[in-house]
């Protein structure tokens, strides 16, 4: 080979690897780089802060032979809540105070007659979509825990034609009790609509004792995990 021939050849070996060094920078540079989540995408959403309830720091016993299944910490049950808050706690564990109101047919009520069962008020309006969207939820529940066990009673103070005109639309089956009025704190309608508004219901326990009262849409799911709590 000659001495012209061997240049040419060293000429040709470079450019050939020039342009493979330049290949392999260019495809260097175009890699895609591994992902790297950052610390947020590691970590669950939080949770909603829970609302202050200082009453509550200690399970409340009740009598929970009625409704079968698991039983949660009260606690861990509000702790849950997303459509509804406790409300009222100053007076939880505290003895309700009676009352007497007559039901949609002019039949009288006494709150101390259901001593020894459970007892669920719901303070409710007709006008209420809140209130009319637990209806569905309400009537199965009735259905499903006998009157021995569970006293349901909802109390409206809305006038008596309208009250018995939305119970016969919505079928329903619990019993509904007119508010004249003059019910004793924390209890009564427009004082609760007042305060923490509707629905807004009371969970008392057979020895009469306020369990828990809660303000916003309770779920059916919702109101069989309170019953069931401790």
């Amino acid at each position: 080979m000659s001495k012209q021939d061997k240049q040419h050849c060293c000429e040709a070996a470079v450019t050939i690897l020039s342009i493979v060094l330049v290949a392999a920078i260019i495809w260097a540079g175009c890699k895609k780089q591994p992902h790297k989540p950052n610390q947020s995408e590691h970590q669950p959403e939080e949770l909603q802060s829970e609302p202050v309830a200082e009453n509550i720091a200690e399970p409340v016993k009740t009598d929970t032979s009625a409704f079968a299944g698991p039983r949660a910490n009260l606690y861990d049950v509000i702790k849950a809540a997303r459509t509804w808050q406790p409300v009222y706690t100053s007076w939880y564990r505290k003895l309700a105070p009676d009352f007497t109101l007559t039901d949609v047919s002019g039949k009288e009520h006494k709150l101390s007659d259901y001593r020894g069962k459970d007892v669920l008020l719901i303070f409710w309006a007709t006008w209420c979509e809140p209130c009319r969207m637990e209806v569905p939820g309400l009537i199965e529940l009735r259905g499903t825990i006998g009157e021995d066990k569970l006293a349901m009673l909802a109390i409206s103070s809305d006038k008596l034609n309208a009250v018995k005109r939305f119970v016969a639309d919505q079928g329903i089956n619990y019993t509904v009790l007119l508010d004249k009025g003059n019910m004793p704190e924390p209890f009564g309608v427009m004082r609760i609509y007042s305060r923490t508004g509707v629905p807004c219901s009371f969970f008392i326990g057979p020895d009469g004792k306020i369990k828990l009262a809660t303000s916003g849409l309770l779920s059916l799911g919702d109101i069989k995990a309170i019953l069931q709590a401790e």
